[in-house]
């Protein structure tokens, strides 16, 4: 059995995660919900690696933004128990008003961070020769194909409707990309669930 890396955009799985959950986030086991999809691919997990930013902070931080950042620096540590098993990439959060006047929020340096990993992968790793990548941006077409000419294997974790302006609107130039996808379903959570 090939050893495989499970490479994840922590932004897009929240969004999955809303989705399938009927509006509401699953609480669920992100190592065990990892070695679950590498079970299905009938590969043996060798090591996650989560893409992340932390939540914005203005800088005299609201109340609801303390709160935020405090329960997200408590879930960061406690991946970073695992070091053996686990590496965190972090980006930042940038916020940005609208036209209508409102908030809204961007991960900024996520993808780059996982593009760069994803580079040094055949140079670093050469016992891995599998990757299953949860993402969705087409940004990460060339290094897929380039990942393929040299031997890796990649398998997409995704979300998708059919809505072109939905936020899970998926390009079919990226589902062509790989090895394989699959589409996220309900059971890939409520099988990792926390009570």
């Amino acid at each position: 059995m090939e050893k495989s890396f499970v490479m994840i955009d922590a932004g897009f799985l929240s969004k999955v995660s809303y989705r399938l959950g009927d509006s509401h986030y699953y609480k669920y086991d992100l190592l065990k919900f990892s070695k679950r999809l590498c079970g299905k691919q009938e590969c043996i997990f060798k090591k996650l690696f989560f893409y992340n930013a932390p939540p914005f902070q203005n800088f005299h931080p609201t109340n609801e933004e303390r709160k935020r950042k405090m329960d997200y620096d408590s879930f960061i540590q406690k991946l970073r128990r695992n070091p053996e098993e686990v590496i965190i990439r972090e980006g930042r959060c940038q916020r940005l008003r609208s036209n209508d006047g409102k908030y809204i929020f961007k991960q900024k340096g996520v993808d780059t961070l996982l593009t760069m990993d994803l580079m040094s992968l055949p140079f670093e790793n050469n016992n891995v020769k599998q990757v299953i990548l949860i993402a969705t941006d087409s940004d990460f077409v060339p290094i897929i194909k380039r990942l393929r000419k040299l031997g890796i294997k990649v398998i997409l974790y995704t979300y998708f409707d059919r809505d072109r302006r939905s936020i899970f609107s998926t390009s079919t130039q990226l589902l062509h990309s790989v090895d394989k996808y699959v589409k996220l379903t309900k059971l890939d959570f409520e099988d990792c669930q926390l009570f």
